[in-house]
């Protein structure tokens, strides 16, 4: 036996082709042996088709070439049952033209890839065995690959199938982070505009009230959510530009101030926008502060704006402003009856109002009216998480603690629980009713 490393393409120098000569002629086999010897072949020989059979099951073999006529078992018989034990070994037979009628005998039963025929031309032989050989490798890394690319196939629909569900629970987890953040952010907006309130004194509730009733009038004139968002924003803040004024002239109604005094306040609206144009995202409400004591006919401040050159947001500010104004006291000495506050602003529909703000307005108090919002209050022992609140939660020094709209969680209701029991305080939460 032989071992050369072949100069293949198909092969690496590490792994050359092996190939069984089995013949009861030792010199057949001895020429075999010689012709394969330069070429890099590893050659095993065999005397018989048992001895052939026993090689096959200890060695690792490419291709075979097997005599026709052999005592016991022929080269029929031989490849037949080479062919049922390693279907993927390449068969020739040596075989000589008086035997072609078994030769055909071989090719059905063994199914030879080819039979070289006694006497053998040396270059034929060799250029045989090397095709046979390169079409076998060809084959098999055919079914190599095919077979890679099936499960790779099976690994990418797998992995598609796990990133749709990754991504189905990250789009969850980036919405369920949005809907957070927002929340975050709307509360903190309503806690500070809570602290803008206490500056002021007795106003506790105004710019909330103020920001709800703009909300419910821009959703009345069919405002695009953002827009209703920064509306509502504008309301809250509204009058965050009071923080630097004087105490005294913050407990002043507006018609008792001096002409200096009227003055000071009314550049609180410059001022709140320009305390917030540093926040892209208030750019816009902070343009409706600053336009929020405005009026239709052109006599407000601080621009002496007039019709539709006030933005469509800080008209409806300028109305609900006033309507919680009117009844709190911020306007005048007398607080004014809710009714009396409507019966004003429609007096001044066109004048100090725009007149679609107005109509919108009526239609809000008119639903306010017949369609009351139904609402549970509750002490802290009977919170449920998930519960939603119905309105700011507020201390009696209004001190907001929740905003409305804020789901509840096992953890704020143990804080609401504490709270109540470490202050000696009785807590009464209002609470949504549960949507179907």
């Amino acid at each position: 036996m032989t071992t050369v490393a072949p100069p293949t393409a198909t092969r690496s120098a590490t792994q050359a082709f092996s190939i069984l000569c089995v013949d009861d002629e030792a010199n057949i086999l001895s020429a075999l042996r010689r012709l394969f010897r330069p070429h890099g072949y590893t050659v095993h020989i065999a005397t018989s088709g048992a001895e052939g059979l026993e090689i096959l099951g200890r060695e690792h073999v490419d291709l075979i070439i097997s005599d026709m006529r052999m005592p016991v078992m022929d080269g029929a018989a031989f490849l037949a049952e080479a062919r049922k034990r390693h279907p993927d070994t390449v068969r020739l037979l040596l075989t000589g033209y008086a035997d072609m009628e078994s030769t055909i005998a071989a090719i059905n039963s063994g199914q030879i890839t080819r039979y070289i025929s006694k006497p053998w031309n040396d270059q034929d032989v060799l250029l045989t065995v090397r095709e046979a050989l390169e079409r076998q490798a060809l084959e098999q890394e055919k079914t190599r690959l095919e077979t890679l690319a099936q499960r790779q196939n099976e690994e990418l629909k797998q992995l598609n199938a796990s990133l749709e569900q990754k991504v189905e629970a990250r789009t969850a987890e980036l919405k369920s982070a949005h809907e957070k953040l927002k929340q975050s952010f709307l509360t903190s907006i309503r806690v500070f505009s809570n602290l803008i309130e206490l500056r002021e004194g007795n106003n506790t509730g105004h710019a909330k009230r103020v920001a709800d009733l703009s909300r419910k009038i821009a959703v009345k004139l069919n405002f695009s959510a953002t827009d209703v968002q920064d509306v509502m924003l504008a309301g809250l803040l509204h009058d965050i530009g009071k923080i630097g004024l004087p105490d005294e002239l913050l407990a002043k109604p507006v018609s008792h101030m001096s002409g200096d005094e009227l003055g000071l306040m009314r550049k609180h609206p410059i001022t709140g926008q320009a305390a917030l144009m540093g926040l892209e995202n208030m750019r816009a409400a902070a343009t409706l502060i600053r336009a929020h004591h405005e009026r239709w006919d052109g006599q407000g401040y601080p621009d002496r704006l007039s019709g539709l050159a006030i933005p469509y947001g800080a008209r409806i500010i300028a109305l609900a402003n006033d309507f919680d104004g009117m009844q709190i006291g911020l306007l005048s000495p007398r607080r004014l009856k809710a009714a009396e506050a409507i019966a004003f602003i429609q007096q001044n529909r066109g004048k100090r109002y725009c007149p679609q703000v107005v109509d919108a307005f009526m239609e809000v108090m008119g639903a306010v009216d017949t369609v009351p919002q139904v609402v549970s209050e509750l002490t802290p022992s009977s919170l449920k998480p998930g519960m939603v609140l119905a309105r700011d939660l507020v201390t009696r020094d209004g001190v907001m603690l929740l905003a409305a709209d804020f789901v509840l969680d096992d953890n704020l209701i143990r804080q609401l629980r504490e709270l109540e029991a470490t202050e000696g305080v009785r807590l009464s939460i209002a609470i949504q009713p549960e949507r179907k």
